[in-house]
């Protein structure tokens, strides 16, 4: 018992080394250290016969370590008892925790929910700083690169669902990164930084990139070199195949593997039909720490070619990877759960679609609504009332202005701003006549249709398959 409490105090005491340290606004590098060893201590005191349990909570621990040079990004609180916390910064890490809590070794779900970045807002490309992600992931123990692909495939048919104009997915492996850098002579300790200036390369030239790597983080000038003539290289499954044949690349462990894997994942990705969709671009980094594989990063080739659009420069608007190691990072005993997972940029596709339309003068729909329920004289709110409820009852999605009488240019310019495709409308005639007057908001143009033929016309005006009962 003794022996357990001597544990129990060098966890209260390393926790509160690792909550200092970050206080101080420490190295990552120490920071992350120091995380190790708590998380090693709380392994040492096991189950205790149900009494005490080993429990994941959301503060700052688990965040810690995490993101590489991003986590100055992540949202630091402090609570009323003085712990630190953060906002999440991604759905990946709260996921592997989850995985770890629960103890599942073998799940496929999809999550959209909003993360938090310390980050300067950019409205006009989609970056804020609260904001939605879709996410897909795959946990389990499978054969390489199935799930990879699948991912890849799913993150492709979202993209082209979408018609946001052309685009491409780069991919790489973390494997073929550390081991390209080994080869070049970049030293143990600096891999994860070189890795994060490497990942610039989308937004600097080589130059600006080598004067990071050299001015600022210390690198040798002929150690960059090395790594620019990689880096710089893309391709296909030949470029996979080439750099197989590298006489320094090839004697790499890691990189041979990454390597073998990427030529697979090509093969899959061409019997899902979205190789053509695929680029093997060595300068892919993804600047995240917990990716160990297969990484990719979606990036539109250029705006749809519409007249009068303005270039749209949002970045990247999917990205994902294989994070293998990340669950075994909150299991006491470090049992590992590989994953691979995309996320979509919900706010990026936004902005993209939005511009586009702005562009094009066209009107954003704000409602499903199909229809508008208008009159055209005064005293008609019942009748309006009797017939939306018809409209209803039948599964049409119609609505009416909530006032008794609305002048009819009123609700046909509301229709204009809602982006309603059809109105029906009703006056003291059409009452007699046993018909509504169908107007198309755009066409302007009219057509009277018997009562009892309504609700089919406008399904069939609408694309709406006749219900079935």
């Amino acid at each position: 018992m003794a022996g357990r409490e001597t544990l129990e105090e060098l966890v209260r005491l390393q926790g509160e080394r690792v909550r200092g340290l970050k206080q101080q606004k420490a190295s990552t590098e120490q920071i992350e250290e120091e995380v190790a060893k708590l998380l090693k201590l709380k392994a040492q005191l096991g189950p205790d016969e149900g009494k005490h349990k080993f429990v994941l909570k959301t503060p700052k621990e688990t965040l810690t370590g995490k993101y590489g040079e991003d986590s100055k990004l992540i949202y630091d609180l402090k609570d009323q008892g003085g712990e630190l916390l953060s906002l999440r910064y991604d759905l990946t890490v709260p996921f592997a925790r989850y995985l770890a809590m629960n103890k599942l070794t073998n799940i496929k779900r999809y999550h959209i929910a909003k993360v938090y970045r310390r980050d300067n807002p950019a409205m006009t490309r989609g970056r804020y700083r609260e904001f939605y992600q879709c996410d897909f992931d795959i946990a389990g123990q499978f054969d390489p690169m199935i799930p990879d692909a699948e991912c890849l495939k799913i993150m492709c048919e979202i993209l082209s669902s979408l018609q946001i104009g052309d685009f491409l997915v780069k991919v790489n492996d973390r494997r073929i990164l550390d081991g390209l850098f080994a080869i070049c002579g970049v030293p143990d300790t600096k891999f994860r930084t070189i890795c994060s200036s490497v990942d610039k390369l989308d937004k600097m030239s080589w130059e600006e990139v080598k004067n990071e790597m050299v001015g600022e983080k210390g690198l040798a000038p002929e150690v960059a070199d090395r790594i620019g003539d990689y880096v710089q290289q893309h391709g296909g499954v030949s470029l996979v195949e080439q750099l197989l044949q590298d006489p320094k690349l090839s004697q790499n462990k890691q990189a041979l593997e990454g390597l073998g894997d990427l030529k697979l994942l090509f093969e899959y990705l061409t019997l899902f039909g979205v190789a053509d969709k695929i680029s093997f671009d060595l300068s892919l980094a993804r600047g995240l720490d917990y990716y160990t594989g297969v990484i990719y990063e979606a990036v539109l080739l250029q705006p749809p070619a519409q007249a009068g659009e303005e270039p749209l420069g949002v970045g990247s608007v999917a990205a994902g990877g294989r994070y293998d190691g990340l669950v075994g990072m909150f299991d006491p005993k470090g049992r590992k759960v590989p994953c691979v997972g995309l996320s979509i940029g919900v706010e990026r596709i936004f902005s993209i679609v939005e511009q586009r339309l702005e562009a094009l003068e066209e009107k954003v729909r704000t409602t499903e609504t199909q229809v508008l329920v208008a009159s055209a004289q005064k005293k008609l709110l019942e009748e309006r009332l009797k017939l939306v409820s018809e409209l209803w009852d039948a599964g049409i999605k119609a609505e009416l202005l909530y006032k008794k009488n609305p002048k009819l240019l009123n609700q046909l310019q509301y229709c204009e701003e809602a982006g309603i495709p059809l109105v029906a409308i009703i006056g003291e005639q059409e009452l007699k006549d046993g018909v509504v007057k169908l107007r198309s908001v755009t066409s302007r143009e009219e057509v009277d249709v018997r009562r009892e033929d309504l609700v089919e016309e406008i399904k069939r005006r609408t694309s709406q398959p006749s219900c079935i009962c």
